[in-house]
């Protein structure tokens, strides 16, 4: 039927949009509405288009909200933005989702075609803006290019490895009338299911065989491809300790595996440390390879000469990238790995099983210590971070929420405790039941969480009935306009504010500064002061609690002492299984008592038992490295 028959559903270019998400079963655009971008939203509002569009009150919180459903649903997340404001104001989560391969389609309504030669209003060179953080940038040049543009688009956000993908549309183009027939026909969708080389896969399997001390790398790929179990053998088979890369977007191995080390230290010498006495590493979807903010090119290379290098990835940058690697293997984990395991061998060889049985004894010796740090931990004055995850933990497995929760990572400073006792399991979690993002740049966690509470089913097996984000003070109040999208939209998620009134991890950062570069000839730079004014969140201390309240009514409490948490967090999961959300604040440094020096900061971290026990022991005064810092806590500049 043509456009201009009689009693025909009038269809404009617009419906191309929801020709796609109709065939990829996507439900959502995330967005702050602009008039450009009406003629699109207009589209939400036709109950055959089955899209809903979720109003978000900043665009970074928009787009965030899509990086979550993205994660849970394993299909492109979709975000209209507003012209140059628009697109700017979602670079920080833009570059998470780059630096995450998460899976967007950012479509931007660009001035009209006819006069943005001419500068109009809020008009620039959209493209330019988010090129360096997408897989493709594009602005559509004609009308009749729409709907090849947008299929290839999504196409580009699905093709391994995933990522974000941008669109410019001159929005009157999305207002043209076109026919019944006018219909995109599908979504070209390239399989990630692809093996490396045969002759590769026979070299990495013989180095890794050979290996006398081999340790594993698992970065996101791993995660996304759920290769926990054919890791899990690998690192049987091997006798090797298994660490994820510093700031992982997902669990990429089960923590309950006694191979299980925790991430890869945030420092240059605790990195080279790691992999001191290695002799091959297999480095397995390593995508963010120096997640470090401090380098000196004098103390040497992060991965020492000595250490041979096998890559798998299912992205030929990530091979390679920054170190020779002796085999470099392109392909998807999952149907990869099993192909090395058959060429390892059926049994684990006698040295392997040694080192099998040390690992075994560490992990059990790492037990005893982190109990012994939560007994210590209940005794305080003051909130530590094991108290809340411990918590958590009795919780989830108290009223089986095994296979339904996921929890939502941006409490900086703190990332141990939750990382360590939440069961992240292949019992009770999936890869996707742990979200946090490579990039680093603050104000992920509660975004992320009005996505994924929308999807009530992840990708991996599990569900979204129990929803938590664990954020600190300083990443809290970049978007706690997120509580009203959260309350208009009625989404049950439990909000625990990690509350020490100060960036501790900035402060952290200007320690690590200061030992680096504080008698290195040429610098010998140190600052005024360790504890400045400048990084502390007081006078005024914020109100989590009246924030919350203030942006639509939301419920919670403020919890200052150890003995209160189990009680609060109850509450707090009575409220988001009921479809409530709620806040927690968390006070892990009292309210009403004098800030604690950096040094006084600090002790509680330095006591905290290491998760790689295999590289750096169990015992709880251990230190990363030579900075002098503790060793569980990246730091973020």
């Amino acid at each position: 039927m043509s456009m201009d028959d009689a009693g025909g559903q009038k269809r404009w270019a617009r419906d191309y949009v929801f020709d796609i998400l109709s065939q990829l079963g996507i439900h959502r655009i995330f967005g702050v509405p602009g008039t450009n971008e009406i003629p699109i939203i207009d589209g939400t509002s036709y109950p055959e288009n089955e899209v809903e569009y979720i109003e978000c009150l900043h665009e970074n919180i928009a787009i965030g909200a899509a990086m979550g459903s993205a994660r849970m649903t394993g299909k492109p997340g979709v975000l209209v933005v507003h012209v140059t404001p628009g697109i700017a104001h979602a670079i920080g989560n833009l570059f998470n989702a780059w630096r995450s391969q998460a899976p967007l389609v950012i479509l931007c309504c660009q001035q009209q075609n006819e006069l943005v030669t001419q500068e109009p209003l809020l008009a620039s060179n959209l493209v330019d803006l988010a090129r360096q953080y997408t897989k493709w940038a594009h602005e559509v040049r004609t009308e009749q290019e729409f709907p090849m543009v947008l299929q290839r688009a999504f196409k580009e956000a699905m093709a391994p490895p995933n990522g974000p993908v941008f669109v410019a549309i001159p929005w009157e183009f999305t207002m043209r009338r076109i026919g019944d027939d006018d219909r995109i026909k599908g979504v070209t969708k390239i399989s990630p299911h692809f093996t490396a080389d045969r002759q590769a896969i026979t070299q990495a399997a013989q180095l890794l065989r050979e290996a006398k001390n081999p340790i594993i790398v698992t970065g996101d790929a791993a995660g996304y491809a759920e290769a926990w179990p054919e890791l899990q053998r690998m690192a049987e088979l091997l006798g090797a300790p298994v660490l994820q890369q510093t700031f992982s977007s997902l669990a990429n191995f089960p923590n309950n595996d006694y191979h299980w080390q925790g991430e890869l230290p945030g420092s240059q010498s605790g990195v080279q440390q790691v992999f001191a006495g290695h002799d091959v590493a297999f480095l397995c979807g390593f995508s963010n390879q120096a997640q470090i903010t401090v380098y000196k090119y004098s103390d040497g290379p992060l991965i020492p000469p000595s250490v041979t290098q096998v890559y798998l990835s299912n992205h030929t940058w990530d091979i390679g990238k920054n170190y020779y690697g002796e085999a470099a293997l392109f392909g998807d984990l999952k149907a990869t790995l099993p192909l090395i395991n058959q060429l390892i061998g059926d049994q684990p060889s006698a040295a392997a099983v040694a080192r099998n049985a040390k690992l075994k004894e560490l992990a059990a010796q790492r037990k005893v210590a982190w109990d012994a740090y939560l007994r210590e931990a209940m005794h305080q004055n003051e909130i530590w971070a094991v108290v809340i995850a411990d918590a958590l933990r009795k919780e989830i497995g108290e009223r089986q929420l095994e296979k339904q929760f996921v929890y939502v990572h941006e409490a900086v400073s703190d990332p141990a405790p939750f990382q360590y006792l939440l069961p992240f399991t292949d019992q009770a979690a999936a890869p996707i039941s742990y979200y946090c993002v490579g990039g680093g740049s603050l104000g992920w966690s509660m975004p992320a969480t009005l996505g994924i509470k929308l999807e009530p089913d992840g990708c991996q097996g599990i569900d979204t009935r129990f929803v938590v984000a664990a954020t600190g003070d300083g990443s809290s109040l970049f978007y706690p306009q997120t509580w009203w999208t959260a309350q208009h939209r009625q989404l049950g998620v439990l909000y625990i504010i990690t509350n020490n009134h100060e960036y501790h991890t900035l402060q952290m950062g200007l320690q690590q500064v200061e030992s680096i570069y504080g008698d290195a000839p040429g610098y010998e730079w140190t600052a005024k002061t360790q504890d400045p004014e400048y990084l502390r969140i007081h006078r005024p201390k914020p109100d989590f609690v009246t924030l919350a309240k203030a942006f639509g009514g939301m419920e919670g409490e403020i919890v200052r002492h150890p003995e209160d948490v189990r009680a609060a967090v109850r509450r707090g999961i009575d409220h988001a299984l009921g479809g409530h959300a709620y806040v927690l604040d968390m006070h892990t440094v009292g309210l009403e008592q004098t800030p604690p020096t950096p040094e006084e900061a600090n002790a509680r971290y330095e006591k905290q038992p290491r998760l790689d026990c295999f590289h750096f022991g169990a015992d709880a005064l251990r230190r990363s490295d030579d900075t002098g810092l503790p060793g569980n806590v990246p730091v973020i500049f």
